[in-house]
């Protein structure tokens, strides 16, 4: 394995020559981005096998050029009763929607293999095996890819990210994905047992990579797909005959709710945290000291450590001035393997097959006030609905009344509502939520619930550069990808436009229940 970490080259696994980098079989998407305007850690794998040692090894960075527009009939699909307006580069810089857990970088393809896909007649020879990441504040993480025709686009940030935000939701083989993770490469690093089983006589590390993912690549894409290496090919079809159903594992760190909210002189709360760190460390509001603000347990004791279950309240002062606060904890754990991990840059979707000791961290937001309406608002995507789930709750003595996309919801004092924004695959959205006595929550991101099967364009060869908007389709022999956004943005706003005035409408799907109590 290569430990080489100021490569910028890869080997191609057989031969030893450097050649130009191949990432998974991945396709370009929509250019340009329509957004909803709406009001080194010593490395240790996690749980890895006693045969053997799991070892990481060299990451490298990639270019990419120029891919042809392929996307403007996903415009037919926009919430028309939003305002559209294209998104300049400014909007790659802004932080995306957080959910909790680790959240890393990703860097490029580090043990790999040779795979075929065979699509729609033609045949694509793709690169195959793991990738690694890089987590914020430390850590490293081992991947495998769930989207086949998907570009993995350079730099890219990722979060840990629930099934049900990603193309695992309802795809009933997840869980055999999530086993052929625990008990393959590089969970299993004994190679010779692991061929033993698989009757695949010697497994080198890039034939054991290469047979995973292709097996991992059979049930997340149905993509018909084989190893190039004979023993890889061995391995990806006894890992695909033996899968077995095992159950999504839980976050490495979350903080629920993550939005609470209620009068002043109250406990705002609870907030619980879930996580597989044995301890997490909780940081105060970072104006403790001047509004007074304190995190606390349930008997009013201040906290600055937690553990799994732990239940966290934000003390507010007696007459303190209508505000908000936020809490954030944070944890060095292994992240669990098969958690999922999205970007909101429409970068192919990873799934985890090894982390070392990393940090993880989650917050949590509170609002008070002396008395009418007290939103607390938090977002989440739901692949089930294809959309993204807004929960508005209210801990005040009036009525909550926002205006979402054109549409006002109203939340009953004490109550709770849950409205579902339908999107569009692929589609960014960016909605401001404003309240009384300057209250607003902001949430962003790209709706990525669906592996892109097979279109009849290839797989492509090349990294692409992070960016908001993401790229449009291409393949290996002809347009590259262009870097930033593109010129093609207008053109789709306009279609999206036009779509608004010739009569689409948004339909919010709501659900209403009792808002538990919160002090």
């Amino acid at each position: 394995m290569n430990n080489d970490y100021e490569s910028d080259r890869l080997s191609d696994g057989m031969s030893g020559d450097p050649v130009a980098p191949l990432f998974l079989g991945c396709r370009a998407k929509l250019t340009g981005n329509l957004v909803l305007l709406a009001g080194r850690l010593t490395p240790h794998v996690n749980g890895s096998r006693p045969e053997g040692n799991s070892v990481f090894s060299a990451l490298s960075e990639y270019r990419r050029g120029v891919a042809r527009l392929a996307a403007a009939t996903l415009v037919s699909g926009l919430v028309a009763a939003g305002t559209i307006a294209a998104a300049g580069t400014a909007a790659a810089d802004e932080a995306p929607q957080q959910h909790g857990g680790a959240t890393a970088t990703i860097g490029g393809l580090k043990t790999f293999g040779q795979a075929v896909v065979h699509d729609h007649g033609r045949d694509q020879k793709v690169s195959a095996g793991l990738f690694e990441m890089t987590v914020d504040d430390g850590g490293t993480l081992q991947t495998y890819c769930i989207d086949i025709h998907n570009p993995t686009q350079k730099d890219a940030k990722y979060q840990e990210t629930p099934w049900s935000g990603t193309s695992l939701n309802g795809n009933p083989d997840a869980g055999k994905i999530s086993w052929i993770l625990q008990n393959s490469y590089p969970q299993v690093n004994d190679l010779a047992a692991l061929a033993r089983k698989a009757g695949a006589g010697n497994l080198t590390e890039q034939d054991a990579a290469a047979g995973t993912q292709v097996a991992i690549w059979r049930f997340s894409d149905q993509a018909d797909v084989d190893a190039s290496s004979p023993a890889a090919e061995k391995l990806a079809d006894y890992l695909q005959k033996n899968a077995q159903t095992v159950a999504e594992p839980k976050a490495s760190l979350t903080l629920e709710p993550p939005a609470v909210s209620g009068h002043a002189g109250e406990k705002l709360g609870p907030v619980t945290v879930r996580t597989n760190a044995g301890q997490v460390t909780v940081a105060p509001p970072a104006d403790a000291a001047v509004s007074g603000v304190k995190i606390v347990d349930r008997n009013g004791k201040p906290v600055t450590a937690a553990a799994n279950g732990s239940q966290l309240f934000f003390d507010v002062p007696q007459g303190a001035e209508d505000g908000t606060a936020a809490l954030s904890v944070q944890a060095s754990t292994t992240v669990p393997v098969g958690r999922a991990f999205a970007s909101e840059t429409r970068s192919q979707t990873q799934i985890l097959a090894g982390s070392s000791e990393s940090t993880v961290s989650a917050t949590a937001t509170a609002n008070w006030a002396k008395k009418g309406a007290i939103p607390a608002l938090s977002a989440e995507k739901d692949c089930a609905k294809n959309g993204v789930d807004i929960t508005a709750s209210n801990q005040g003595d009036q009525p909550f009344t926002f205006e979402l996309m054109g549409l006002k919801h109203t939340i009953e004092a004490g109550k709770s509502q849950t409205v579902t924004v339908p999107l569009k695959e692929d589609q960014a959205y960016d909605f401001t939520i404003k309240g009384p006595n300057g209250f607003e929550k902001r949430f962003k991101g790209v709706l990525d619930c669906k592996t892109q099967g097979g279109s009849g364009t290839q797989p492509s060869s090349q990294p692409s550069p992070a960016s908001a908007g993401g790229t449009s389709g291409g393949s290996t022999g002809g347009d590259l990808a262009e870097t930033g956004s593109s010129s093609a943005t207008p053109m789709i706003a306009g279609i999206a436009i036009a779509l608004v005035v010739v009569g689409g409408g948004a339909v919010f799907l709501v659900r209403r229940k009792k808002a538990p109590a919160q002090h």
